[in-house]
């Protein structure tokens, strides 16, 4: 009976806290991709920003199935969001390729981080109504991590274009549906 007793409530504080452990483990990804760019192995960095991808998308379904959604846990997925869609794939370029542009490279890295947080806060402030205004962090870091894969084939130039993009898409007014 005891034992039934600390099982039972193991499992309910366990349940209580699903959601924002998936969203921790999207940080501890975000914050491994950081390193491995750090530690010269991009292949690893570019890995572990995807499964903080697949984090990001199961948090957010785990706190709605078991009603556990809270401004603490949207607080939370915000900061994993800034780390692993912000920071991680921007320094993994940055480090690949923008470095030989110098100050011009590091403004633009900078310009990108500062517009996924600008757009982060400006999520966290808005009442939900099934839209997303401008794109998503989420979006724009797996767009910049997915194009590691064209560094042989495209310009360098290109990326310097491609972190100004999106770094104007995620703090622009245009909407999109949530699915």
């Amino acid at each position: 009976m005891y034992l039934q007793s600390i099982m039972s409530n193991t499992r309910k504080k366990l349940k209580s806290h699903a959601a924002n452990m998936i969203t921790i483990a999207n940080l501890a990804f975000g914050g491994a991709a950081i390193m491995a760019t750090m530690n010269d192995a991009p292949a690893y960095s570019v890995l572990f920003i995807f499964i903080a991808g697949l984090l990001d998308r199961f948090d957010g379904m785990v706190a709605r199935k078991f009603h556990l959604e809270s401004e603490l846990g949207k607080q939370l997925d915000s900061m994993s969001d800034i780390i692993s869609f912000g920071v991680a794939p921007a320094l993994l370029l940055y480090s690949l390729v923008l470095q030989e542009f110098s100050t011009a490279g590091m403004a633009i890295t900078i310009i990108y981080i500062a517009c996924g947080a600008f757009r982060l806060a400006r999520f966290n402030i808005s009442e939900s109504n099934g839209f997303f205004t401008g794109l998503p962090i989420t979006v724009a870091g797996v767009i910049l991590t997915l194009s590691y894969f064209a560094i042989d084939t495209i310009p360098s130039v290109s990326y310097m274009f491609l972190f100004i993009i999106l770094a104007f898409l995620m703090i622009s007014t245009f909407t999109l549906k949530k699915v």
